[in-house]
């Protein structure tokens, strides 16, 4: 038994001495910075229509139903209760207005 324990063993460190010989560095060639600004200015206008058209309304869709969806429940929670919480969906509208304007100074910043 301590004979094959130990074979094991010998197999396993030799496998680990081969692959730890046998593993090269990999360092980036040439200036990294540059290429990747050149690949943002390629692909840039395809970005932005893409994050126009299809990011920002699916986000702004989301909350809007998320607002509604919390304006309601607060509601019924008033009723139920006799106070409305405005917390949450103060914070929903504050996220819908930020998502909705955001299109317009975003791509100003970045």
């Amino acid at each position: 038994m301590k004979k094959k324990t130990t074979k094991i063993l010998l197999s396993a460190a030799m496998v680990t001495l081969l692959v730890v010989a046998s593993a090269m560095p990999a360092f980036a060639a040439g200036d990294v910075a540059g290429a990747i600004e050149n690949t943002w200015s390629a692909a840039q206008s395809q970005i932005r229509t893409v994050v126009d058209n299809v990011v920002f309304p699916v986000v702004d869709m989301i909350l809007a139903i998320l607002f509604f969806v919390k304006v309601g429940t607060a509601y019924f929670d008033y009723r139920k209760h006799g106070q409305f919480e405005f917390a949450a969906p103060c914070i929903l509208f504050a996220c819908l207005l930020f998502t909705l304007t955001a299109p317009m100074y975003i791509w100003s910043i970045l």
